[in-house]
């Protein structure tokens, strides 16, 4: 799970935001959901084409409604950016991950002031491993928890109710440059992969570079 040479640049629709950017690993396909409506048909498009490189128009169609809905539902809900991870694990076996950044303002621009705050808020889930992370955009607070998803038969290869074993990985990054704070979440029931996408994550958020000049960066509302 190396990382690309591609600088990923955050928007918000509706929000003058202060440039951040990353870059992504190897593997993970995404969408800035803040896109307009023209250019996120256009960025889905690529999505499920590279996600399903041998497939045929009838899929691509289909998939392609299906990350079109999600996408409004997940900009409806604060989300910026969305990834779906795919990782070949050998004797045909996939490792699959889904990535979400979502950015919400906060009344303080002091990046330790708000990670402290956040970390307290965190820790009062008794679920969750919370962490404080030294990131070279500044300080972060890191949450990760695992449950158990009870999946109704009808939707198992079994017929029965089965139990998922599901990771989450958290990191919440307060901006250096505005009173804004970055939520990046990794979800896997890929669990056997837990160390790779530990790793990948981690390559993420340690690339988060805030005030950076890029094209398309910093989209006005």
């Amino acid at each position: 799970m190396d990382s690309t040479d591609t600088l990923q640049v955050l928007g918000v629709q509706g929000v003058t935001l202060p440039p951040m950017a990353f870059r992504l690993p190897e593997g993970m396909h995404a969408v800035e959901v803040s896109l307009d409506a023209n250019e996120r048909a256009e960025a889905i498009s690529r999505l499920v084409r590279d996600i399903y490189p041998r497939g045929e128009e009838p899929l691509w169609d289909a998939m392609g409604s299906l990350y079109s809905a999600m996408t409004e539902e997940m900009l409806a809900s604060g989300i910026s950016f969305f990834g779906i991870g795919l990782y070949d694990i050998g004797d045909g076996g996939v490792a699959h991950c889904s990535l979400t950044i979502a950015v919400f303002e906060s009344d303080q621009t002091d990046q330790d002031v708000v990670a402290q705050g956040i970390q307290a808020v965190l820790r009062r889930d008794p679920l969750s491993e919370v962490g404080w992370l030294d990131l070279p955009c500044g300080p972060a607070v890191s949450a990760i928890t695992f449950r158990n998803l009870l999946i109704d038969g009808q939707y198992t290869k079994s017929g029965q109710d089965e139990e998922l074993n599901m990771g989450q990985i958290q990191i919440h990054i307060p901006f250096s440059t505005g009173p804004y704070t970055a939520v990046i979440t990794l979800d896997t029931a890929s669990v056997e992969q837990w160390e790779e996408f530990s790793h990948a994550i981690a390559g993420i958020v340690g690339s988060v570079e805030f005030g950076v000049a890029t094209d398309g960066g910093n989209r006005p509302s």
